[in-house]
């Protein structure tokens, strides 16, 4: 109801209009609202008190990174300072001890004696006395218990990459592989080759100079010693028979009218184009065997005179025959023969050079 209202809607009561009661304001229900009053230094207080209790938590809070950051920063500048290390010692090699057995033990039986058991433990009886302290005869009694040392084997040493001088020299020779065929032997094969038949034994390890049919042989060409010419005959001949001496009769004295000297012989055969009679003929007087070698066709071969003594004093010679084949040359260009049979029996002849004179000494010629 508004207070300018002459009349109560609700009982009707007749407001005065002339007079006036004073308006008092009575604030609504439920609106009213609490007012804190606070004087000035109570608020600087708990401002200051506000303050302070943040800087705390912020200080708290920021401590252990701060400690974190700290730390690493050193452990940083730790890091970035050198630091010597010692410098490792280089270990001193050695020995490693070998491994030793384990003796055996063995009671003495009747009819013992050192020996005996020394070489049914495969050890030298000297190994027993000093295991056991005997004596030097190594006396034993029946029952006697023996320390037995066992044998101490020797590991086999690997194998190097390094070639011994003997397989290095077999490692770089050439070969050439043979098989023998029907009618062949050595010394033909040696003079197809041109290698000395000793070096193809030697190479084969083979005991005897017998080729058998189908054998395979290797031919060591680092061994060549000649080539081949081309007259070398394909097959080889039965050996021929030894030559007979026959003339000067065997011990026959030539004077310094003697100029020259011939031998003669008897043949042995129709010679091949390669084949010769080679003669030899040593001077064996003063210890220098000086020779002269000749290769002839015939049967005869007339010693030079220049391998005359020069001296009044008579020489005693020897002379030999024995027929060859040539089957190459060398690498001086000298002919390369080999024999074609036995030698004939030696025989003897004296030569004077007559006194204050003589022809000069012969050259010795080399023998193949």
């Amino acid at each position: 109801m508004s207070e300018r209202s002459p009349r109560c809607l609700v009982c009707g009561h007749q407001f005065d209009q002339g007079s006036k009661t004073p308006l008092v304001r009575t604030p609504a229900a439920g609106r009213t609202q609490p007012q804190v009053v606070l004087s000035i230094p109570i608020a600087i207080g708990l401002l200051a008190f506000v303050l302070l209790l943040l800087g705390g938590l912020v200080y708290f809070a920021l401590s252990p990174s701060g400690t974190a950051a700290e730390d690493a920063e050193l452990v940083a500048n730790e890091s970035a300072t050198p630091t010597l290390s010692p410098t490792p010692e280089t270990p001193t090699p050695t020995s490693t001890p070998q491994p030793t057995n384990t003796p055996l033990s063995y009671t003495v039986q009747a009819l013992d004696t050192c020996g005996g058991i020394a070489f049914a433990f495969n050890i030298q009886p000297q190994d027993i006395i000093l295991a056991n302290a005997l004596n030097a005869n190594c006396g034993l009694s029946i029952g006697q218990v023996l320390s037995i040392p066992q044998p101490t084997f020797t590991p086999t040493p690997l194998a190097t990459a390094t070639l011994s001088e003997l397989e290095a020299t077999i490692a770089a020779c050439e070969t050439r592989s043979h098989v023998v065929q029907e009618g062949e032997t050595l010394s033909l094969i040696a003079l197809t080759f041109g290698v000395p038949m000793e070096a193809i034994m030697e190479w084969n390890s083979l005991t005897s100079d017998v080729a058998f049919l189908g054998q395979r042989l290797s031919i060591p060409m680092c061994e060549r010693t000649f080539v081949g010419v081309a007259t070398v005959t394909p097959t080889v001949a039965p050996p021929y028979p030894a030559p007979e001496p026959l003339l000067p009769a065997n011990g026959s004295p030539f004077d310094s009218s003697s100029s020259t000297v011939t031998l003669q012989w008897s043949s042995v055969g129709a010679l091949r184009g390669n084949e010769y009679y080679q003669v030899t003929v040593t001077d064996i007087t003063g210890g220098q065997n000086r020779q002269t070698i000749g290769h002839v066709k015939d049967t005869t071969f007339t010693v030079p005179a220049n391998f005359r003594p020069s001296t009044g004093q008579p020489h005693i010679f020897s002379w030999q025959v024995v027929p060859v084949a040539q089957i190459g040359v060398d690498a001086d260009g000298l002919p390369v023969y080999i024999a074609g049979g036995p030698s004939s029996e030696m025989r003897f002849f004296s030569w004077n050079g007559g006194a204050g004179g003589g022809a000069p000494a012969a050259t010795a010629t080399p023998t193949p």
